[in-house]
């Protein structure tokens, strides 16, 4: 029960309440061909992919369920556009929740098979996820109705459900224990900014020394632009295809610029184009099999070296947020759409390898 050896730190409720699935304690594994490649002595990579339901949103799902056990609520509230809803519903299930959530229009359909497979009531929203208006008004909305029905109310958002998001802080707290006093930085991805302010500030509540960067698609610039040039946080019309961070409204960003502007770090905007290159080559040449929200970080990497702005042998943390068997789109970019070759007998296919070898 990883995040739960760190209960005092997020405030997390007594273990009788707890609703778990060994979540978090993911694994962090130093690059063994893309860091070499860019200079980078030790650049590593945060696989959040590998807990329970695929993405870091289990940390979440994990306080939060266990919040409303202890509560005595009979029914989850939420919104998600893949990871959370995934989370959601199965530490609902566990505990014996219902359901229901609100689906961003543009969420990937592997994602909603395994919501529903968890027994999740889901319900997609037009313009929810690309309208900052539509976003606002569907998040108010459900609060209300939350408030109505006695239900929980939980949107992987500090703003909504700081209760929930204390568990994300624990990323922050294993960083921090791993390098044990030496100073890392941490490069986040970014949609509403929730990942990002709670790894600082688990950072900070276990003592750690880290700059944390915050890392958008140029399509869903809310704070990253705010964060380098000090301006103000925005809301956008969500135009990135990069599926998770397709938020527009500013949500936990006001406080994502300040922790971070406090701990040094800066803020870079990717185009979606960098963002599937770098997905492909941390599969290729990494082993490591990740949605393309997870390889935001690494293009953030990519453009901070680019600019000048890391020095190589710093350690360097990149948060791989979820597994890439959720996004079918995804994977059919990195795959095509082919089938497998059948080969007739073991002759042929002894053929066959010796002309992919000599190819």
């Amino acid at each position: 029960m990883s995040i739960w050896k760190y209960a005092k730190h997020w405030e997390g409720p007594p273990l009788a309440h707890a609703v778990t699935m060994g979540e978090g304690g993911t694994p962090l594994v130093r690059s063994t061909r893309i860091g070499p490649a860019l200079g980078l002595e030790n650049l590593w990579f945060k696989l959040e992919g590998t807990n329970p339901t695929g993405s870091y949103k289990d940390r979440f799902a994990a306080a939060a369920v266990s919040h409303l056990r202890r509560q005595g609520r009979g029914l989850c509230l939420g919104t998600s556009s893949g990871n959370t809803g995934a989370a959601l519903a199965a530490y609902c299930a566990r505990a014996g929740l219902r359901c229901i959530l609100a689906i961003v229009e543009g969420a990937p359909e592997g994602k909603l098979r395994q919501m529903r497979a968890y027994g999740a009531d889901l319900l997609r929203i037009r313009g929810f996820g690309s309208s900052s208006a539509v976003s606002v008004c569907v998040m108010e909305g459900l609060q209300d109705l939350a408030r109505e029905l006695e239900a929980g109310f939980e949107i992987s958002a500090y703003r909504f459900s700081p209760l929930g998001m204390a568990g994300v802080e624990t990323i922050g707290i294993e960083l921090s224990e791993f390098f044990s006093g030496e100073s890392f930085a941490v490069f986040s991805p970014a949609g509403g900014g929730g990942l990002t302010l709670a790894v600082a500030r688990g950072i900070e509540s276990f003592g750690g020394r880290a700059r944390v960067h915050c890392v958008q698609p140029i399509g869903n610039d809310t704070m990253a632009t705010a964060l380098r040039e000090g301006g103000p946080t925005v809301a956008v019309e969500s135009k990135t295809a990069i599926s998770g961070l397709q938020v527009g409204g500013v949500l936990d960003g006001d406080a994502v610029v300040e922790i971070c502007r406090r701990m040094g770090g800066s803020g870079y905007v990717v185009a979606d184009e960098a963002v599937w290159e770098w997905q492909a080559r941390l599969v290729r040449e990494e082993g490591v099999f990740c949605e393309p929200a997870g390889a935001v970080a690494l293009a953030g990497v990519a453009q901070a070296l680019a600019l000048g702005e890391l020095d190589a042998r710093r350690q360097i943390v990149c948060l791989v947020t979820g597994t890439a068997f959720k996004d079918e789109r995804s994977l059919n970019r990195l795959t095509g759409e082919g089938e497998t070759r059948m080969t007739d007998d073991f002759t042929e296919f002894k053929r066959e390898v010796r002309k992919l070898c000599l190819a």
